[in-house]
């Protein structure tokens, strides 16, 4: 982690800015150990945001990310998903309170769709709702990501169009499993967008929707959807880990069967090996014939030369006898060829002595190899005895461990099959109980359509009725007060007129005070102030009536508003069926409420009309005063009395 805040470090000042050193000390912090880099409320910078967003491709050093409540920009927050969207550590995601808009909701479709480690994504507080065209890039996002195991998307202002988009979205998913939705304004036709992509979407096992004007049997029907898709992943893990077991119960056993026929395989080829052994041996008994052959050869040879020898010793014995008998001068040619005959005789016993010696050697060494053979080939013959025995009883126990695997696996497949018959018995009898429900669900959702339709019907048309005589209520009061406004009007015209006449009375007053001498300054004087009264009693009464005028328009304008916000409430009947008697039953209220104001506002009229007759009175008894005062004052003046005397 401080590796990473150095480098954060540097790329800031790469840039010319300072690193931010609530982010250098969040960075130093030894919850970083821990997988946790938390920069919630920390109001990045953008120059923050783009260094961090360089630095998160690829390893980060922490697995969960906290960036709620940070004041995030656009750019800012465009730049962080983009470094994110290559990133392989990030488990957990939290961007609450951020106030994202278009661009944001766009990054986060695009994170979605490229990222594959973030399994928790936390949106709380965004109001994405808001942005139709940012959302709808957000919700496809959604549909290509299979990796995302939890959103929160609480107080995101999304109405039923978005939740529209976001079913379309799950239809397609496959990989989340949590879905929290609380406080939006999904409504009755976002909620069965939600409860169709159920009956596709198998992965879903938890859907909060509370705070969402949704009514209580499609929460109903999504609990049950949801309860579902739990007990289908609960038999499908469990099959699984039935399945994983069969596969190591197999593995074991042909290890075994393999562990067996590798013992088998030695077996044979230590038999192979002994009766190559053998095979030596009696070509080695094969030698040893043709060597005795051989022996019984040069044998036979021996004798044919001894016999030859001693043909050859008789012949020259009687040729010597013979020769003895011929004479005397024969006798030293003869004792000579004798010598020579012995001596050749000397030499031929010597070979003969040799060769005998020979044959004994060799008769010697072959019955000493015969000797040998003979045990070499009874230690062979127990030897291969025994090596038969064994590859038989090898033979019968492997036979037999065959025959028990057989037995085993037939059992194991027997009971198998039984528990899987049995699981599609209980599964199928649950699929039966469920149609039986859905069949009930459906009927008692048409007999509810039916009176819903029935009572839409009736509360229509006492709407039509409460509105028709609402709007001619209004139309009444606002004539009535049109007709006050004339009349005031009126009294306005009137009052000036009288205000004109006692201007000219003044102004003729003022003519014959000036024929006056000394007392007509003061009578002046007098009357400038008295001039100056009434023209301020004027202009009170004119900001009195304007004040009045102003506040008839502005409730009129309220009026008009009204009016607007009651077809507008008009257009979103449709939506609202299952609310239609509490809407009516406000709109009843909201019109009493109203007939109040405007009792309070005729009231404040009548008070207006009385004030400006107490004007009127004053003003009046003013003037008459202001006569009485100049009739007196002309009476008691010398023209006066000369005028009296005439």
């Amino acid at each position: 982690m401080e590796q990473f805040g150095r480098e954060y470090a540097r790329l800031c000042a790469a840039v010319g800015a300072a690193p931010q050193e609530a982010v250098l000390r969040r960075l130093r912090e030894p919850n970083g150990a821990r997988g946790r880099l938390d920069l919630a409320a920390q109001s990045l910078s953008l120059q923050t945001c783009s260094a961090l967003g360089r630095l998160l491709p690829g390893a980060a050093p922490f697995a969960a990310l906290a960036l709620g409540d940070c004041g995030l920009s656009e750019e800012g927050v465009r730049l962080l998903l983009h470094g994110l969207c290559s990133n392989t550590t990030v488990k957990s995601l939290d961007l609450k309170g951020n106030n994202l808009r278009t661009m944001g909701a766009e990054a986060l479709g695009k994170l979605l769709r490229e990222n594959k480690s973030i399994r928790s994504l936390t949106l709380e507080w965004n109001s994405l709702g808001m942005w139709e065209e940012g959302f709808s890039f957000f919700c496809q996002g959604l549909r290509a990501n299979n990796f995302l195991r939890r959103l929160d998307l609480r107080n995101n202002q999304i109405n039923h169009q978005g939740a529209e988009e976001l079913a379309m979205a799950l239809t397609q998913n496959t990989s989340l499993q949590e879905l929290d939705l609380r406080w939006n304004n999904i409504g009755l036709l976002g909620g069965r967008a939600l409860l169709n992509c159920l009956h596709s979407n198998k992965t879903l096992k938890r859907l909060e929707l509370a705070g969402n004007n949704v009514p209580g049997d499609i929460l109903k029907a999504v609990e049950q959807a949801l309860n579902h898709n739990q007990d289908r992943e609960a038999i499908l893990s469990e099959a699984q880990n039935q399945m994983n077991i069969l596969s190591k119960e197999v593995l074991s056993l042909k290890d075994e069967k393999n562990k067996q026929f590798m013992d088998f395989v030695d077996a044979v080829d230590k038999h192979k090996e002994e009766k190559a052994r053998s095979e030596k041996l009696q070509m080695t008994e094969a030698a040893l014939a043709l060597s005795e052959q051989k022996v019984h050869n040069l044998g036979e040879l021996l004798n044919a030369m001894k016999q030859e020898q001693n043909c050859v010793a008789e012949c020259h014995f009687r040729e010597l006898q013979q020769q003895k008998q011929e004479g005397a001068d024969r006798e030293g040619r003869l004792l000579h060829d004798l010598s020579a005959a012995s001596e050749k005789n000397l030499l031929l016993r010597n070979q003969v002595d040799e060769l005998e010696r020979k044959c004994r050697v060799q008769q010697d060494q072959l019955f000493q190899v015969k000797q040998d053979l003979t045990n070499t080939t009874a230690e062979l013959k127990l030897r291969a005895v025994e090596a038969e025995e064994r590859l038989e009883t090898e033979k019968r126990r492997f036979k037999q461990s065959l025959e028990d695997m057989e037995s085993l696996r037939v059992k194991e497949v027997d009971r198998m099959t039984q528990h899987m018959e049995a699981s599609e018995r209980s599964m199928h009898n649950r699929i039966q109980r469920l149609e039986a429900i859905r069949i009930s669900l459906e009927e008692e959702l048409s007999q509810v359509k039916a009176a819903a339709l029935t009572e839409r019907g009736q509360a229509e048309e006492e709407l039509i009725k409460v509105r028709s005589q609402a709007r001619l209520e209004e139309q009444q009061r606002l004539e009535h007060l049109k007709e006050k406004l004339r009349l005031m009007t009126e009294s306005r015209d009137e009052a000036q007129n009288c205000c004109l006449k006692q201007k000219e009375m003044v102004a003729e007053a003022q003519a014959k005070a000036k024929q006056l001498s000394l007392y007509a300054d003061g009578l002046r004087r007098r009357l400038d102030e008295l001039q100056q009264d009434l023209d301020s009693k004027e202009e009170e009464k004119v900001t009195e009536l304007n004040k009045v005028k102003v506040e008839l328009q502005e409730h009129i304008g309220h009026l008009e508003a009204e009016r607007a916000a009651q077809d507008g409430l008009r257009e979103k009947i449709a939506a609202l069926e299952r609310q239609l008697k509490a809407l009516s039953s406000n709109h009843r209220e909201a019109l009493l409420d109203k007939e109040g104001e405007i009792s309070l506002l005729l009231e404040k009229l009548r008070m207006k009309e009385a004030e400006i007759s107490r004007v009127r009175e004053e003003e009046a008894q003013r003037a008459s005063f202001l006569q009485n005062a100049i009739m007196a004052y002309v009476q008691g003046s010398p023209l006066g009395t000369h005028s009296s005397r005439k």
